[in-house]
């Protein structure tokens, strides 16, 4: 078997009015997405979806460079060039570099392959006693504003709930200093969600490193008290400062969503600065989040991936937390729009939170016909900068 042509579909689509969102300073005008495909002599092809972040069009150039190094190999032995060292910082999110975001692709691509050659499910391919099925959150909580109705934050959660999820992720909301947020009226708001949604809905916060050491400490000493589940990437990256926070603090602090490769995790693994980490298959692939998990299990950390975007995505990064026995619940994007169940040509078994992974070789899915006609790529970042 040999791998004979590397290709990248670019797609997006504009969101509706009524379905852009604002949260921090940019409103969200669009859905992107960026899927790598290596087809081979014996007519398989091996399908990933990398991050948009690193930007569609850029990643298809990054990957046709990589993949002409790929052609006439055995992609059951493939290998893809390492990742330039990077130290990930607060500035960089959530943009990823272009190369980093191809090979993650690519990466995906590779293993869907090799488990289809084996006749396997992914999950069962890495891991004979994977679990088929995940319990799933509603990542969410991002179209409330500060200045409008906060509110509109305790209603979406309420509606996540009433969709059958049984966790629920959410952000702050848009700038604080628009408005003059402190953290006590923050932590008002969470107070009336807990209340209002009552103790049986799993909640976490996500503060997109926005918050500083103080205001992160005093947040996450309330959520303990709200029996919130983890508090994820409150304060810009850096070891010491997750360390000291994860040290003081009861509830789990994670974080690690914009890793491209082991190295960028590794002072936080051997310092044991978060509790949970999340590496996402379509920023990092396949083989860095497999060797990062199996890094902190060893340091006794917890891995659950980060996952946005769209399906094909999550199936990926649901395969790879089957795999390694992960117990927490997989992430899923409530915002991203139609694209995200359009791309493939059989919908996601998803019912009540409910995940059931495909049980078709390798990741277990095909795309749809007709995308790139239905989902002309739009060139152009995916969120606008609001003045306020």
């Amino acid at each position: 078997m040999k791998i004979v042509a590397v290709e990248t579909l670019c797609l997006s689509r504009m969101h509706d009015l009524d379905e852009q969102w604002v949260t921090n300073r940019y409103r969200v005008v669009k859905a992107d997405a960026a899927i790598t495909l290596i087809r081979t002599d014996d007519g398989l092809t091996g399908i990933g979806e990398a991050t948009p972040y690193g930007a569609p069009l850029l990643i298809r150039a990054e990957a046709a460079r990589i993949g002409g190094a790929l052609l006439g190999a055995d992609p059951l032995t493939a290998q893809l060039p390492p990742v330039p060292p990077r130290r990930p910082q607060a500035a960089d999110f959530p943009h990823t570099p272009p190369f980093e975001a191809a090979r993650a692709g690519l990466d995906t691509a590779l293993w869907d392959l090799r488990a289809q050659h084996a006749g396997q499910p992914l999950n069962r391919f890495i891991n004979p006693a994977a679990a088929d099925r995940l319990r799933l959150y509603a990542s969410t909580g991002v179209r409330y504003d500060w200045r409008v109705r906060p509110a509109d934050l305790i209603d979406d959660v309420a509606a996540q709930a009433a969709a059958g999820f049984t966790a629920a992720k959410i952000r702050i909301g848009t700038d604080w200093e628009w408005d003059g947020v402190t953290t006590d009226r923050f932590i008002a708001l969470l107070r009336e969600l807990r209340q209002t949604i009552g103790p049986a809905m799993e909640l976490m916060l996500d503060g997109n490193m926005r918050l500083d050491f103080d205001q992160a400490l005093a947040i996450g000493r309330e959520l303990e008290r709200l029996d919130f589940r983890w508090f994820e990437e409150p304060i810009p990256l850096e070891p010491g400062s997750y360390a000291r926070l994860s040290g003081l603090l009861d509830i789990p602090v994670s974080g690690g969503e914009g890793a491209g490769d082991f190295a960028q995790l590794a002072p936080y693994i051997q310092g044991r600065c978060l509790d949970i980490i999340q590496p996402d298959v379509a920023v990092c692939g396949i083989t860095d989040a497999l060797r990062i998990a199996e890094a902190a299990a060893a340091k006794g950390i917890e891995t659950c991936p980060h996952n946005w975007h769209n399906d094909l995505m999550t199936v990926a990064n649901g395969h790879f937390l089957a795999a390694i026995g992960g117990t927490r619940p997989l992430e899923r994007c409530r915002v991203q729009g139609p694209l995200q169940t359009a791309l493939l040509a059989e919908p996601l078994a998803i019912a009540g939170g409910q995940f059931d992974l495909p049980r078709a070789p390798g990741l277990g899915v095909r795309l749809a016909e007709g995308l790139a006609a239905r989902f002309p790529h739009v060139e152009g970042h995916y969120a606008l900068q609001v003045p306020r």
